[in-house]
This record gives C-alpha cells, structure tokens and sequence, in this order.
C-alpha cells in the first residue's frame, strides 16, 4: 500500500496508544474529525486528518505494521458508509463565528474552548428523520447544532417522550465528556440538520495536552447537567402538586345507563366500560405512539373532509383539528387507556379516541368536558366514519410508521456487519457445512453474508410496508359507505395523505378490504422472514464464539456482564440470545395474526385487535433488538486471527482443492488417511509425490481458495 500526503506532514514522536482501546478503531475515529487531507491510493480514497492526530494514520503503520491492511479497509468504510456524509469542517467563517457566540452564550462555555471544539470537529449532514443516537447505546461524539433541529425524546417501549428540541447552537450529548454510561434518551433530525461532532476519544485526549481547557468543559457542562435536573425536577413538582389539586367527578351517560368518570379525564364513558371489560394484556393503546398518532391523522383527516363536504360546522371542525394537533405533538397520550386486546373489532379504541378529541375540543371551545351538545364524540368527531374503517386504517399507518423505525434500525445493523465485513477481509477461516469443516474462506466473506441477508430483509420489509398505504377510509360500516355524504371516500383518503405526506390511496375496492386482513399477514410474514435470519446470524454468533477454550473461538464478542451466579470468570454471550428469544417472539406472532386473519366471517374480522397488537409489539421489539445488537455486539466483534488460521492448516478440508488435479477418489483417500494419522494434507501429498511443491503450494494457498479459480494450473 502507498500512501501520499497532499499536504506535509510534520515530524512527530509517536506516542504509545492506551493499552485498553484498539489501535485501530481509535485511529478510524481520529481520521475521521481533521483538517489536513490525506489520500491513500491503494484504494483511493481521501481521509480528513488534522489537529493532534495530524499524522496518526503514519504512526500508525509504524508502530502497528501489522494493521496497516485492516486500517485501510476500515478509514475506507468510515467514509463511504457514513450516512452522514462527513466533509470536514464545512462551516463558513461567519456561520462559524456566529455559531461560536450562540453556543457560548447558551452554554456558558468559553468562547475559545468553542472555537478549539469546532477547530477539530466533523460536518455531519443528517437528512429529515435520521436517527443521530438512539436510546441505551454508547455515547460516541459530542456536537453542536449548525442548522436545523434536534429533536430528543426517551422511550424504546414504544411510549414516547419529547424531553427537548435542540437548535443552533445547542451541545448535543455533551454529557459525553463527563459520564460513559449509555445515553439515556434517542436523538433524532425530523426535518434534518446539520452537526458537528467530535468523538469522545479525541476530546479526551486534551486531557493531556490541553488539560486546562478539558477540565474547564468538563465542569460546566456538569453545571448545566445539574440545571436541568433542578428544572425537571422543578417541572416535577408542578405537575405533581397540579394533579393533587385536581379533583371531582362528572357524569355521562351512553345507551347503557350512567355513569361517573374522573373530572380530569379527558376520555369518556364508553371507555370507561372498555377499561372494565378488558383487563386482558395490561399493554395500554397509549404504549404506542405511532398508533395513537394515526388515531390523530384519521380524526383530523375526517374532520377536513367533512367540513368541505358540508357536514360539520368550521367551529367544529377547528376544534377537532386542534386537538388532533395536540395529540400528534403528544399531548394527551395519559388518556388512551384501553387495553389492546379487546373485543368490538376495535370499537373501543376509536370510541377512546372520539372522546378525547371531543372532550379536548370542547375545552378549546370555552366549554366543560361532558358537554356534548356543543361537540359530540360520535356525531361529530366520528361523523361520516365507522369504527371498521377508522380501526383498520389506524392500525396500517401504526404499523407502517413503526416499520419505519424497523427498517432504519436494521439498515443500522446491516452497515456495521458491511463494516466489519471490511475490517475481517484478511482473515482466513475453516468455512463449515452441516458444522463439520468444509473449505476455508475469510471471516469478512462471512460477516459480508450476513449484511446481505438484513439488506434483503430490509428490502423485503420496505417493499410490503407500501402495501399498507391501501386504505379503506370511506367504507364505514361494510365498505357500502353508508352515512356518509357522496365524495367522502376519495375525499379523506385525499386529506390523509396530505396531512401525513405519505401517498396513501383508496383500496380498489372498500368492501373487500372491510373484511380481509390479507395486507396484515404479508407484512407479519415479511417480520418472520426477517427475525428467521437475524435469529440465524445470532445462532453463528454464539457458535464463532464458543469457548474460550474449548469451543470455536474465531471471535470474540463484547464482555456485557457476568455470567453465572457459581462459575467464576464465565461470560455468555447475552445478547445475541435475547436478540434470538425476540425472533422466537416475532414466529409466534405470526402465527397468531396468521389464525386472527382467517377469523374473518363476512363482512368483518372482529380479530384485528390482537393482530394490531403483535405487529405493533413486534416491530417495536424488532427495531429494539436491531439496536442492541449493533451497539453491544457488532460493533465491538474481534477477530482471533492466529487461532482461525491455525485451524484452517490444520483441517482436511483443504484436501477438496485437490480434487480438479487428482480427482475425487484420490482425495478422498488422503482426507481418510489424514484424519487416520493426524498428519497434515499438504505432508501427505508430499509423500504421495503426486504433486510437486510448486503445485501443491498454488493448490493449497487459503487465500486462493476463497474464489473460483481455472481447474488447469
């Protein structure tokens, strides 16, 4: 490899790399947040280096020769599988400044510990949605807000908080600098923005030569840390005391008779009945945010239709808008209290949303909860709908929506096996089939096989996820369209996708699609597919691992706890097994979506609550188990290089290359023989003088056999 610097580098004195970091990852990291360019020409590509790492990537080959090979794969995949798109500092002198002043003045910082933050810092470009962090993964960088805005909320679970919005300006995970535990809420750019970032490692290594300026940082951002516990705290109390204030009971009444509920209570008497009747899973509708939010999308589409077709009033019609609104910033989420099994066909959950609406809109409009007569929640919020289009269609843009944090967190996942993919090119292993030996090839044509299969299940998710944008808005009770004016159906299919951007259509036909839960049980089908391969990655994981000295031992996966409560030392191999109990998870709940989808009678399956429940509960846990295994386990695979080796010149496997020169019988023989004696292949042949040295070194080189090659030598 040759390596060519487009500008000089000085000389330097090489330090020693801390004994606990690999070399290599820490260097990947440094050349990822500099200013002087370097171009590695074998392959092209160009690193950014600069700062006090300038010259690391020279350092590096001359105190870890060994790695120079995997250095190179490594840099080259750091920049063309970032997704963010680093470009060095990319800011201009006067956006630069500015940003300088609005961070120190919001922060508190020094402006010239700001302006040395920003010296060594890497331009990250995030486009609207992506994730920056997620919840319980290891803080890598800490940044500053350029452009745009960072939004961070806490909840894998599927409950979503907003803690905060971060614009320019704002430090992102600067808690960073002072604590290691995992971060402990998700960032995320849901319009995009712009950031600049510093790893951890580089910021910490001003600790040595610029120790001042460090633990300065370090302190105040342990002040500001302390601010916003007092202020949460603050927040904390308010709410608190405000809820001890509240107080009462008010009446309402349905078909059934009448009934108190809590004053405060923005839901109302038929989910009352509904909390009663259903105490079956104890999984709130409010667990997922992406469903209550659709309920919201629905709600507010229908209410827009119906107001230009005449058939509520803009009084009405703004309120329910409004509250809609609200919901969709995730207000009211405390309100959505049904459980998620229930009977009805989902009655009860469109009945909890039309009465929070209601109820919410009747507050914006100068009136008590309970009013009815001024906004009724089936008169009016539910005008022109039915519960069996309302349901069905909340659920597919639920599911759709969460599929999407499935699909991002899997395509996550896929760049860290494509990354170590890279980084286990060199390493040549004993390939195994039916787990006996087979013939070598490398652990990154292994790891690189496994990408593969999370992009087809990406892939496979992404493409069945458009099917769930076929709606059957408009159907009401049976697909007829009973009760609703001529126009609506088109109409709130049309308001939909405006109000959520997606290109939601009309079903080609509304009964049909009233009564067939088909679209249900190809997408829980497609989660199947997917947890089957991941569930078979994890199994290699554990097996690669096995020992560590008596098992495979090709790998070794990240130590996260201790492992047995009676044998000392013993370390499992935790999370590719929880990882695996979800996939067994994801295989059961199709299954049942598989039995509730034929369930249907007629003109309606009454089942579409427990399927809404295991898609939702499924790719929730999908996207949760894609994380973790990326963050706690991918990432920090190693490789037991001499041992993988070693293995491969030891197996009979290899005698298979010699088939194309002596045939299989004679193969065979010395595979018999070899195993018999404990001798090697390549001895035996020697002996044999079937070949001569020459020929058997070409035909047995382990580099050589991990691609196809001319059977004529």
């Amino acid at each position: 490899m040759v390596a060519s610097a487009k500008t000089p580098i000085p000389p330097h004195t090489p330090r020693p790399m801390p004994p606990t970091r690999d070399p290599i990852m820490m260097i990947a990291s440094m050349t990822a947040s500099s200013s002087s360019i370097l171009t590695i020409v074998d392959p092209p590509v160009r690193l950014v280096v600069g700062g006090a790492p300038a010259c690391c990537y020279r350092v590096a080959l001359e105190r870890y020769p060994d790695y120079s090979e995997r250095l190179r794969f490594v840099c080259q995949f750091r920049l063309q599988e970032n997704k963010c798109r680093p470009s060095g500092r990319g800011v201009d002198v006067g956006q630069l400044d500015e940003l300088i002043k609005s961070t120190a003045a919001a922060t508190g910082l020094d402006p010239d510990d700001v302006r040395a933050f920003t010296a060594v810092a890497e331009r990250r470009e995030y486009p609207p949605g992506a994730i920056l962090f997620h919840e319980s993964t290891p803080r890598e960088w800490v940044g500053i807000v350029v452009e745009g805005e960072v939004k961070i909320s806490t909840g894998l679970t599927g409950h979503e908080t907003e803690l905060a919005r971060l614009g320019p300006g704002s430090m992102v995970s600067e808690i960073a600098l002072v604590d290691d535990a995992p971060h402990t809420a998700t960032g995320h750019a849901p319009k995009g923005a712009t950031v600049l970032t510093v790893p951890t490692a580089t910021l910490r290594a001003l600790a040595d030569t610029h120790p001042d300026r460090y633990y300065r940082m370090v302190s105040r951002v342990a002040q500001l840390v302390a601010h916003r516990m007092r202020s949460v705290s603050e927040q904390l109390s308010a709410a608190i005391a405000a809820q001890q204030q509240l107080g009462g009971i008010r009446t309402e009444h349905d078909s059934l008779g009448t009934r108190e509920l809590p004053a405060e209570a923005y839901y109302g008497v038929q989910t009352l009945r509904a909390t009663e009747n259903f105490q079956i899973s104890g999984i709130k509708l409010r667990k997922f945010g992406h469903l209550v939010h659709a309920l919201a999308y629905v709600k507010k589409a229908a209410a827009l239709a119906n107001l230009e077709l005449g058939s509520i009033t803009q009084e009405k019609a703004d309120a329910i808008v409004r509250a809609c609104d609200e919901i969709m910033e995730g207000k009211l989420r405390e309100d959505f209290v049904v459980d998620m099994v229930q009977g009805g066909a989902g009655t009860s959950t469109n009945m909890n949303a039309n009465e929070v609406i209601a109820n919410r809109g009747l507050e914006l409009l100068g009136h008590q909860k309970g009013e009815y007569q001024y906004l009724h929640p089936n008169d009016d919020v539910n005008c022109s709908q039915s519960t069996n289009d309302v349901y069905p269609t909340s659920v597919k843009l639920g599911v759709y929506l969460s599929l999407q944090d499935a699909i991002a967190a899997l395509e996550e996942l896929r760049n860290a096996l494509k990354a170590k993919a890279v980084e286990f090119n060199d390493v040549i292993k004993m390939g195994r089939t039916q787990l006996q030996d087979a013939v070598p090839m490398t652990l990154g044509q292994e790891f690189g096989a496994y990408a593969v299969m999370i992009g087809e299940a990406v892939a496979h998710l992404r493409r069945i996820s458009q099917d769930l944008l076929a709606m059957n808005m408009g159907a009401t009770a049976i697909g007829t369209g009973i009760t609703s004016p001529p126009g609506y159906a088109e109409l709130v299919t049309a308001k939909l996708a405006e109000v959520t951007g997606l290109p939601i259509c009309q079903a080609e036909n509304l009964v049909e699609a009233t009564q067939d839960s088909g679209d249900f049980v190809a997408v829980s089908a497609t989660l199947k597919r997917a947890a089957v391969q991941l569930s078979k990655i994890c199994n290699d994981l554990r097996l690669l691992s096995s020992g560590p000295r008596a098992g495979l031992g090709e790998i070794n996966l990240p130590a996260m706890q201790p492992g047995s409560s009676i044998m000392p030392g013993k370390v499992n191999p935790v999370i590719p097994e929880v990882v695996s109990q979800v996939c067994f998870q994801l295989i059961g709940y199709d299954m049942t979506v598989t039995m509730a989808a034929e369930a249907s009678q007629l003109e309606l399956n009454m089942a579409e609550p427990v399927m809404a429940y295991d898609l939702m509960m499924g790719t929730m846990m999908l996207r949760n188990a894609a994380i973790t295994l990326t963050s706690r386990c991918i990432t920090g695979i190693t490789a037991n290089r001499e041992h993988c080796r070693d293995l491969v010149n030891h197996s009979i496997g290899l005698v298979t290359a010699l088939v194309p020169k002596l045939g299989y019988e004679q193969s065979a023989a010395i595979a018999k023989k070899a195993l018999k004696t404990g001798e090697s292949v390549y001895d035996l042949v020697l002996q044999d003088s079937s070949l001569t040295k020459d020929e058997l070194d070409e035909l047995l080189s382990p580099e050589k056999m991990t691609a196809p090659r001319s059977r004529l030598l």
